[in-house]
């Protein structure tokens, strides 16, 4: 979105951009959720290595292992659940935009903090309150695969759930942060949208 100066009576204008401004905070947040996402990004580079070995034992070598199989499907819910937040941030989410695109930069900031409030931010807190038994009872059992020569240490891929779905609502309180910016001035804007 085009910086206005201050006191043109556009910066209320309908336009498409729809910039939040930062704080110190939600910048920290942010930071930190960029490494998690960049490092997590790899996990996509180990899942096409190991669909690749797999394929070629099972049609070279005549040879499956369930091990293979199972670290695909781990990987790639733990690349997908750790790219949760990262998507968040830079808000590539699906979002449904419509009649959004035509509202004030406030009514969205609204509509945003609200959603974030009510929506967002419970049903995260939500899933990692309720997923930690899940983990924990896994871990106590020393839950494995039942497959045979399937992967031990269930409570691993079980932990992302938690691990994720916390990192999102970290995201949507650095997004909420930014919020409450523009719409109160607290915190203190680094920037205006």
């Amino acid at each position: 979105m085009a910086h206005l100066p201050a006191g043109s009576g556009a910066s209320d204008a309908t336009t498409d951009a729809f910039t939040l401004p930062a704080t110190r905070f939600s910048n920290a947040i942010d930071g930190v959720i960029q490494r998690i996402g960049e490092l997590a990004s790899w996990l996509w580079l180990m899942l096409l290595a190991i669909i690749i070995i797999n394929v070629a034992l099972r049609y070279l070598l005549g040879r499956g292992y369930i091990l293979f199989e199972e670290l695909q499907w781990h990987l790639y819910g733990a690349a997908w659940l750790l790219a949760l937040a990262f998507v968040f941030k830079h808000d590539a989410h699906v979002r449904v935009d419509v009649l959004a695109a035509r509202l004030r930069p406030r009514t969205r900031a609204w509509i945003e903090l609200l959603g974030l409030l009510f929506l967002l931010l419970p049903f995260a807190l939500f899933i990692v309150i309720e997923s930690i038994p899940f983990v924990t009872t896994a871990y106590q059992l020393h839950e494995i695969s039942p497959s045979p020569g399937g992967l031990s240490h269930r409570w691993i891929i079980k932990a992302f759930i938690p691990l994720s779905f916390g990192l999102l609502a970290l995201t949507a309180f650095a997004r909420l942060l930014r919020c409450t910016a523009l719409l109160f001035g607290i915190p203190t804007p680094l920037r205006n949208p």
